[in-house]
């Protein structure tokens, strides 16, 4: 008698922990680049060098990357700069050791640039860290027996997914974006911003799919008399191909991705003119593939002329409960921060997402937090002068997830997916914008899982108590199965003996058991 195992692998948080830390410098602005008047904005970009597990902790370094616009004390001209601030910290996160495999999230939770003088800058931030700690486990579970004695065992189906796949990878994208014929040649770019919309993964054989949107944002210093701060944008569409080997078409995917390197450099037209914005971002992709199946294993066995008996392990077993996206729709108006430097005209406006809570409610995960919108306008004054403003808007949003429990698992990732800003009059704006919540949900149920089977020879004093012939009355819940097994006699006897065509039975039905064959 053998039985027939099949392997299961899965993923799983094997600890957690979390960091916050307050990052703080003064920089000063170099030699090359002119005084500063106003800071117009900022955004700050976290740069891993190092996650890194050893006895009990967790070592993180590497830097905050600031970059800053800011309005020159020339009329109407925009400069930038970088600051960069290195960090190391340690976490304590017990039971890690050397080797294992750390996921780590980070969050810039408040970035604030101040201005101390006309060479001088202030940087402060906050960054919260969470890690994880992932491993890999797999187990065995008793999928068919083969065996010559007689012998009755049953099957019953689970619904679980596997990992198949877990690997880092990135996707490198090179588009050109050439201006428009009002627009005079680049002299030298100042500011760029770049962000992906509606980004897709579909999992192929061998490979899988991308597809989405770049946005790109430029404000950049124009070529001859046209010496002030212009701006173009432009949204493209991009597709492409990740190989990944050992990728099926009916897998799942959970790919998380970031914008890593972006390379942008003005490159001539056919004419020699330098009007091309030449784009070459790099996405870093964390890739997880999942397959699910429904797994057919045993579940229980008993002998007729053997005592057979399972043995069983609990072992915890993960389902998809759900894989899927939600949608929340924001609308409000605002004013402006600084009513003095009314609005003439519009130029760019970018959010942030900030998630500040995310709970588990009946049938749903609860999100909280609030849309960062920043805004460059021209002022409504003589001179063209760029300023800018800040809003806060705040949202609640409940991704519907039904049968959603307190212990299931779950990985959500947040998109802008829409963005709309007008004008209403000099000090209003009207936002718009449509949030995106991708979310993959995992259920996680112990079940018992046949591992090894144990014979041996009848207890013939046992076997002398049982009726040779005897009229069982099935109590609540009982099934053939436990009658055949409590007399040691096939199933299939039982329903010939009875004349049954299912196996299916009712609390206080009469059944005729026959001892046969011992």
């Amino acid at each position: 008698m053998e039985l027939v195992k099949k392997k299961i692998h899965m993923d799983r948080i094997g600890g957690k922990a979390g960091t916050q830390m307050v990052l703080e410098e003064d920089v000063n602005i170099s030699d090359n680049k002119p005084d500063a008047n106003y800071l117009l904005s900022s955004k700050g970009e976290i740069i891993m060098e190092e996650v890194r597990a050893c006895e009990n902790v967790v070592n993180l370094k590497g830097k905050l990357v600031v970059s800053i616009l800011y309005l020159t004390d020339m009329e109407g001209m925009c400069a930038s700069m970088e600051a960069m601030i290195p960090f190391e910290e340690k976490v304590n996160m017990e039971g890690v050791c050397n080797g294992d495999t750390i996921l780590a999230e980070w969050t810039i939770e408040d970035l604030t640039v101040g201005l101390i003088n006309s060479r001088k800058l202030s940087v402060q931030a906050v960054v919260s860290f969470v890690l994880e700690k992932e491993e890999q486990v797999e187990c065995e579970a008793a999928v068919d027996l083969y065996h010559e004695e007689p012998v009755e065992y049953r099957k019953c189906i689970y619904p679980v997914v596997e990992l198949v796949l877990h690997k880092k990878d990135i996707f490198r994208l090179k588009e050109e974006m050439e201006l428009t014929g009002n627009l005079p040649n680049v002299f030298q770019t100042i500011w760029h911003h770049i962000c992906f919309d509606h980004v897709e993964f579909k999992a192929l054989d061998e490979k899988i799919s991308i597809q989405g949107e770049m946005r790109a944002f430029f404000l950049y210093e124009g070529e001859g008399d046209n010496d002030r701060t212009l701006w173009y944008e432009n949204t493209v569409p991009f597709s492409g191909i990740i190989e990944c080997h050992g990728c099926r078409e009916n897998m799942i995917p959970d790919i998380q991705y970031s914008l890593g390197q972006c390379n942008v450099e003005v490159r001539p037209d056919f004419d020699g003119e330098e009007r091309v914005f030449c784009v070459e971002p790099v996405l870093d992709l964390d890739i997880h593939l999942y397959e699910e199946e429904n797994l057919e294993v045993l579940s229980d066995v008993y002998g007729v002329d053997k005592e057979i008996g399972a043995l069983a392990t609990q072992v915890p077993l993960k389902s998809l409960l759900l894989a899927g996206v939600g949608k929340c729709k924001i609308a409000d108006h605002v004013r402006i921060q600084n009513s003095e430097m009314p609005m003439y005209q519009l130029i760019h406006s970018e959010g942030e997402i900030r998630i500040d809570e995310r709970t588990i409610v009946e049938n749903g995960i609860a999100v909280t937090g609030t849309l960062i919108v920043t805004t460059l306008y021209l002022s409504a004054g003589g001179a063209r002068t760029i300023y800018s403003t800040k809003n806060d808007l705040p949202f609640q949003y409940v991704i519907e997830v039904d049968n959603i429990t307190d212990d299931c698992i779950y990985k959500l990732h947040s998109s802008i997916e829409q963005l709309t800003v007008t004008m209403l009059d000099s000090d209003e704006l009207d936002v718009k914008a449509a949030l995106q919540f991708k979310v993959i949900v995992f259920a996680q149920k112990i079940h018992n899982l046949v591992t090894d089977i144990k014979v041996e020879d009848l207890d013939l004093n046992k076997l002398s108590e049982l009726p040779g012939m005897v009229i069982y009355i099935a109590g609540p819940g009982e099934t053939l199965w436990d009658i055949g097994k409590r007399y040691y006699v096939p199933v299939a006897q039982l329903k010939e003996v009875n004349e049954l065509p299912t196996e299916e039975i009712n609390t206080g039905d009469r059944i005729l058991v026959v001892k046969g064959g011992i």
